[in-house]
């Protein structure tokens, strides 16, 4: 019943509009008051030890990270790199803004950080070129998804704390269904404009795109070389990753200001601001769950209702494309990722496949409505209506279905890299 009541209570918060911070305390504190000592200070105590870890240190990091390079120059750098190297395809703009997204991901660890870098240079160029808007915009989207899939990603560091799993783990493990969403979408933006004209390749524009960006192309190599040969913690990548993007963007590129460093460092303590307290209390519910044993409550729950591990998969992939249209990934993970992760795991999924599957299906959830970051961020950015931008999206989200249900069903696409 603990279980039952701890999801009952969520519900109707959920249902009732409630901001999740809100919710996550009510539950907390009914936990507190039932089952244990009912005293509400050790909400607080418990708190600062969900949050005395050094991984945490990362998420800050990341976001002030993103910010400097969308503030500075390494987003149009790379875009010039894979657009002079695609110029030989059909749709070799559309191709770039795919491959763009997939690079600049490998050192945002964000969706929204990763479509409005690479999106306000590439939406323009498009339509110049004669792209349709729709996919112009549809592709700038989900190519901003990327920032979630591929390593370093916020949301992986998100569900590694809430459910004790191996922040590295979860990278190795993003590379390979990271890798198949871009072949795909980048396969049909091949596909979609097949008969737009190619161009032959600039070998002097190529050679001084190379040489304009090669500090923005060496810092996914040395971000994820160092977290992949064991040289880098999580953490520490974070750091050199920072560290890397201010010299960059004010000693080599000089197109970031000093000055305009607080602005940077304002944005990403807003984003914080609104992220830390509720991950605070995500753990502190996080700690007593687990002293309950409701987790494993719920695993004998569902057991008793479904044998096949097929038929859940089948109902929690369901489901998490549900809360994917309804709640950010963040809330989602924070929500649900203590309660699924040990049924999964009684499935036969370990913690890092289920940890991608769950990604991937909230990863989706950027792209439909009502609450799909990407289409609110893009409406708002791009000027668009929000009607168009769902309808750009489709074709999109048919792709990501189908990655998700290769991931689903050969788990090794995920655990190729991981020991």
């Amino acid at each position: 019943m603990t279980a039952l009541t701890i999801i009952a209570i969520i519900a109707a918060g959920l249902l009732l509009r409630q901001p999740l911070l809100i919710i996550l305390l009510s539950a907390t504190a009914f936990v507190h008051m039932i089952w244990g000592r009912g005293n509400l200070e050790d909400i607080i105590e418990d708190m600062w030890v969900g949050l005395d870890k050094e991984v945490i240190l990362s998420i800050p990091m990341f976001l002030l990270c993103g910010n400097v390079m969308t503030r500075g120059s390494i987003a149009r750098r790379l875009i010039r790199v894979m657009s002079s190297l695609t110029s030989p395809l059909p749709g070799g703009l559309a191709v770039a803004t795919v491959l763009s997204c997939a690079v600049f991901a490998a050192i945002s660890g964000s969706s929204i950080v990763t479509m409005l870098a690479i999106g306000t240079v590439m939406l323009p160029a498009l339509r110049e070129a004669g792209y349709d808007l729709k996919f112009s915009i549809g592709s700038i989207m989900a190519g901003g998804t990327l920032g979630i899939i591929i390593p370093p990603s916020i949301p992986m560091i998100i569900y590694a704390l809430v459910t004790e799993t191996s922040v590295t783990d979860l990278f190795l493990a993003g590379a390979g269904p990271g890798l198949l969403l871009t072949f795909v979408l980048a396969t049909w933006a091949i596909w979609a404009n097949r008969h737009m004209p190619i161009k032959r390749i600039d070998l002097v524009e190529f050679r001084a795109a190379v040489s304009g960006g090669i500090w923005a192309l060496m810092m996914p190599v040395i971000l994820l070389g160092g977290i992949y040969t064991g040289y880098f913690t999580p953490t520490e990548a974070a750091a050199v990753a920072l560290a890397y993007a201010l010299v960059v963007e004010i000693l080599i590129h000089r197109e970031l200001k000093l000055r305009d460093f607080y602005l940077v460092v304002l944005d990403a303590s807003k984003l914080g601001g609104s992220l830390f307290p509720v991950l605070a209390v995500a753990l502190s519910l996080n700690i007593l769950l687990t002293e309950h044993r409701v987790p494993q409550q719920l695993v004998e729950l569902i057991q008793g209702y479904i044998s096949s591990p097929l038929m859940f998969m089948l109902l929690i992939n369901l489901l998490l494309l549900g809360v994917g249209c309804l709640m950010t990934t963040g809330e989602a993970i924070l929500v649900l990722g203590p309660l699924l992760a040990p049924m999964a795991e009684a499935y036969g999924y370990n913690k890092v496949v289920f940890g991608l599957i769950m990604i991937l299906n909230l990863e989706i959830g950027y792209l439909t409505p009502p609450v799909g970051l990407n289409l609110i961020v893009a409406m708002s950015a791009f000027k668009q209506p929000f009607g168009l931008l769902a309808r750009a999206a489709l074709p999109f989200i048919a792709l990501m279905l189908m990655c998700l249900i290769a991931v689903v069903l050969m788990p090794q696409i995920a655990m190729y890299w991981v020991s």
